[in-house]
């Protein structure tokens, strides 16, 4: 397995939607919404992507500032990927992109709780939101 990671701001919303639908991060995101994925991508700030031969096989897609905070949207590996280091590779490279002044936040999957403390990741309870209306 040779995984090639890279900064890759232009990938299509065909290629995010197969790696959703392939790391079950479908299940709690837009992917059969193309137009709506595109708009996704067009607005990250960080698009971080894991390659094996070429083929899209994991996704890192983050909003930042570049200086104070990022937050890491999605985190996507195909599940037959999983368990191989290729997750926690795309967020320290996004961390390093988004700038060591920068804190890096994410929501979980539900079933992905459990992954972020053994990458060195801190819980925080006070967290807030306003739930989308679509």
């Amino acid at each position: 397995m040779d995984i090639r990671y890279q900064l890759e701001p232009n990938l299509s919303a065909e290629e995010f939607q197969t790696v959703l639908k392939a790391s079950t991060l479908a299940e709690r995101r837009p992917a059969d919404d193309l137009a709506r994925l595109e708009k996704m991508l067009r607005h990250a700030d960080i698009i971080v992507t894991a390659r094996d031969l070429g083929r899209l096989v994991g996704i890192s897609r983050a909003i930042t500032d570049f200086a104070y905070c990022c937050y890491l949207s999605d985190l996507a590996v195909e599940v037959a990927y999983q368990r191989k280091g290729i997750g926690k590779h795309l967020i320290e490279e996004t961390r390093r992109l988004a700038g060591d002044g920068a804190t890096l936040v994410l929501v979980a999957a539900p079933a992905a709780e459990s992954y972020y403390p053994k990458i060195g990741m801190k819980h925080l309870a006070n967290c807030w939101a306003i739930p989308r209306l679509k």
